[in-house]
């Protein structure tokens, strides 16, 4: 099971962290990504990370978004700074395949129940 956590309400250039901790599994061997859906709009990669730790992301969070782990306490997170009300989406973790840039749904196949992010301007 993958629980997403940390989404809230912000103004615009706040920041927020996002949590996705798993129960029963050791998450550093996993690769792991955040995605996003806007209301209305499609679900979009965001960020992914693999077992090596190595880094993807999409091209609107480069530079401001930062995806880690956590392996002693099983947690993936999403560090989102300088944050923009096109941010404002619902977040869900999801363990995948790979992580080669921008992660692709269809590569993922075990979703968290996600968590609201708002920014307002």
């Amino acid at each position: 099971q993958l629980q997403a956590s940390g989404g809230g309400l912000v103004q615009a250039g706040g920041s927020l962290r996002l949590s996705c901790a798993a129960s029963g599994r050791t998450f550093s061997r996993y690769t792991i990504g955040w995605f996003r859906q806007a209301p209305g709009k499609e679900r979009e990669g965001v960020a992914c990370i693999n077992s090596r730790d190595s880094t993807g992301y999409a091209d609107s969070v480069k530079g401001r978004f930062t995806i880690s782990r956590d392996g002693a306490k099983n947690t993936v997170y999403l560090q989102m700074n300088n944050l923009k009300p096109e941010d404002t989406a619902k977040y869900y973790c999801a363990e995948g395949i790979y992580c080669i840039g921008v992660p692709q749904i269809e590569e993922y196949n075990t979703w968290g129940q996600g968590t609201e992010v708002t920014v307002s301007s």
